[in-house]
């Protein structure tokens, strides 16, 4: 059942629900999905392997701090009626010049690492079918021809079975390697490991798993679902918490996977991707191929969510931005998104294309150098960014009072903010610089 109540944004009646209801739950699946990629899952299976389950702790942590942006940025949608493009650009054009080469750097780099990402499993799956090169632009041409001719309904489905698929292979991976209970709930008391850098590991952990710019574009999928009032805050509340939850799960398997396959042998793996194809291999060794298969059907699942969530999510926040240049200035609604206009306009379309064609040079050319570092530097700085923005919005007049942030609000955010402007500024120092110039 449903109440009918004003909608703040536009006057408007709207059916909102009563409470919130498992039922209504879908943007927090798909921020999920997309925010967990293979690249995430590596970065856990090796704190497994590093510090077995030392670092259980930072892995909940790094879902809390999770859990607070999204909700923040979910929140704003609601209580404005605005989108969140909207309220970076009322703190001024500087915002936008950031989003701006963001979007088109970050999306050019990132379109080759998600279609190369989704291509590894399938390659491993299907050795002598085709180059690794022709599997992923495969995967980019299927993500952008499921995102041009479906809307945010189908997208949800879709994004939930995936999920589904990733969920049932992660949480049986845990259960075959018997973790060791005790040593796990131990691993939930806060200590650092006796390594070096074991501080800046830790944050690495904290802040690397579950979404960069994926946690601004959880508002955006809330309007898309029909959310666009402060009607639905509980249910997007309870949806957001249920994303972090499932992130947590899949974090805490891996790190599972890791502490027992790998430290308790003392085998390592390569950072990125290619570590999940070692890990298969291994698996393979351990439990046999129908293990290993039925994994590489999880990488495929958990790295092709992630790219058909970006191709979906950032072109929604990029048809935004192109709207409110075009406006000059006019204040863009939660509806809009709502209507489904955005996922039918032009620049939603040509993001889509930018995602998916230019960065098939890169997979027959290799990584330029120096964009490869603008885009790591990139990609370290949008989350600080977020963070604070976020507190400026959310604790000013722009914010409806009742909306505004709590003191609980307020110290996550700014433990975010403080956490990825740590890691921003690690990131910056360890790039190449000197062979740059």
């Amino acid at each position: 059942m449903a109440d009918t109540t004003d909608n703040t944004a536009t006057g408007k009646a709207t059916s909102v629900p009563r409470k919130s209801s498992w039922k209504y739950i879908g943007p927090g699946i798909v921020v999920a999905a997309t925010g967990v990629g293979a690249g995430d899952l590596v970065a856990t299976l090796i704190a497994g392997s590093n510090f077995g389950y030392t670092l259980l702790w930072a892995a909940v942590i790094g879902c809390l701090v999770k859990i607070s942006l999204a909700e923040a940025a979910g929140r704003w949608h609601l209580s404005t009626g605005r989108t969140l493009f909207d309220g970076w650009a009322s703190l001024g054009r500087w915002t936008t010049y950031f989003f701006a080469v963001y979007a088109v750097i970050w999306g050019f780099v990132y379109g080759a690492a998600a279609m190369s990402s989704s291509a590894l499993p399938l390659q491993a799956l299907f050795p002598d079918v085709m180059d690794l090169k022709w599997w992923g632009i495969v995967c980019g041409l299927v993500g952008l021809v499921f995102v041009w001719f479906n809307k945010y309904s189908v997208f949800e489905k879709v994004m939930t079975v995936l999920v589904g698929v990733m969920f049932v292979v992660t949480v049986y991976l845990a259960i075959r390697v018997t973790p060791n209970l005790p040593d796990a709930f131990a691993g939930l008391l806060p200590v650092l490991p006796d390594e070096k850098d074991s501080i800046l590991n830790t944050l690495g952990l904290i802040g690397g798993v579950g979404g960069t710019i994926t946690l601004a574009a959880y508002g955006y999928w809330v309007n898309a679902k029909g959310w666009t009032d402060t009607g639905w805050m509980k249910v997007m509340r309870l949806d957001n918490r249920v994303a972090y939850a499932t992130t947590g799960i899949f974090v805490i398997a891996m790190l599972f996977v890791g502490a027992e396959l790998l430290h308790s042998a003392n085998v390592a793996i390569a950072s990125g991707d290619k570590g999940l194809i070692q890990l298969g291999d291994i698996l393979e060794k351990e439990y046999g191929s129908a293990t290993a298969k039925f994994f590489l059907i999880g990488f495929f699942a958990t790295s092709f969510t992630s790219l058909i969530g970006v191709w979906h999510g950032v072109s929604l926040m990029f048809a935004d931005f192109v709207a409110r240049y075009r406006t000059s200035g006019g204040e863009l609604k939660g509806e809009e998104v709502a209507s489904g206009e955005r996922e039918r306009s032009w620049p939603f379309r040509a993001y889509l294309l930018w995602l998916t064609f230019p960065p098939i040079v890169l997979l027959f050319q290799g990584e330029p150098f120096r964009l490869i570092i603008i885009y790591g530097v990139l990609g370290a700085a949008f989350l600080p960014f977020l963070a604070g923005t976020l507190l400026w919005l959310l604790n000013s007049a722009r914010t409806p009072r009742e909306w505004r942030n709590g003191p609980l609000s307020n110290v996550m955010l700014a433990i975010a903010g403080l956490l990825f402007l740590v890691l921003c500024v690690k990131q910056i120092w360890d790039q190449p610089w000197a062979d740059f110039f």
